[in-house]
């Protein structure tokens, strides 16, 4: 699913923000549009394949039915799997452009990095992950230099929506975490401070929001996020009187579906 989101993500962003590519002809008929696209799920999956290989014995306390590697595929398979897929991305994105290979090289080496040690920290590991999924849209922008102040709204915006969602994920997976030795955000500084930190991320993403918006000067993207900031507030809301991992797991799915519904409005510009 989220692979599908990434790469619907990307397609929108090229053919509502860039329309078209440096010869003047339509987005949607230049094939490295879809290389990039394809490079980007590639290496996603790359990323939860390596997540998933140091994660297990946390994944058999949080979540035991979703466990693959050491059950259905061997440990050294996995890796094999991704040491490939990751070539295959990075040489993909390579070809279509020297700089987005360079980018793609970085990113590969942060998710190794994030599943290898910095998602036992707090924060960091978050930050890291809201990072590349907003590269993931803003390098459309970068590639085609253009519309790149619209791209970079929802960038901004995807990055934290994921910031959020990656801290809901920590809250919801705390009790795995905690007996491995992970020191995320609800383990170091408690459950109730974790969602004091998830309402001032809330406010710096309105805040940044609005003042690109404004910069922007889109009548219609004015409409389209304030019916949005219905939804979001909703989501905060749930966040507040949210305490059992259920909720949690709910709001992971409400994160996605403000995450499609930002992404559709791509279609209002």
């Amino acid at each position: 699913m989220n692979l599908v989101i990434v790469a619907f993500a990307q397609l929108m962003t090229a053919y509502f923000l860039v329309e078209t590519n440096r010869q003047g002809l339509p987005v949607l008929q230049d094939i490295n549009l879809y290389l990039l696209i394809l490079s980007t799920v590639i290496l996603t999956a790359a990323g939860y394949m390596i997540n998933d290989y140091y994660d297990v014995k946390i994944d058999y306390i949080n979540k035991p039915e979703e466990v693959i590697i050491g059950k259905g595929m061997k440990r050294r398979v996995a890796i094999f799997f991704h040491t490939v897929l990751n070539f295959t991305s990075i040489g993909i994105a390579w070809f279509v452009s020297p700089r987005i290979g360079v980018i793609f090289f970085i990113s590969a080496f942060l998710l190794w990095l994030y599943s290898n040690s910095l998602k036992r920290l707090p924060f960091v590991g978050n930050f890291v992950v809201a990072l590349l999924t907003g590269t993931a849209i803003w390098m459309i922008g970068y590639y085609y230099q253009q519309s790149e102040l619209l791209v970079l709204t929802y960038a901004i915006f995807a990055f934290f929506i994921n910031l959020i969602r990656e801290i809901i994920k920590d809250i919801e997976d705390r009790q795995g975490d905690r007996l491995h030795g992970c020191r995320t955000l609800p383990i170091v500084i408690g459950f109730r401070n974790t969602k004091r930190v998830i309402f001032v991320i809330a406010i710096a993403f309105v805040c940044a929001i609005l003042i690109v918006t404004f910069k922007i000067n889109n009548i219609s993207l004015f409409y389209y996020f304030g019916g949005l900031s219905f939804l979001f507030f909703l989501f905060m809301y749930k966040i507040y009187v949210a305490d059992r991992k259920a909720h949690f797991t709910q709001l992971s799915i409400l994160s996605k579906l403000l995450m499609l519904t930002g992404i559709i409005s791509m279609g209002l510009l």
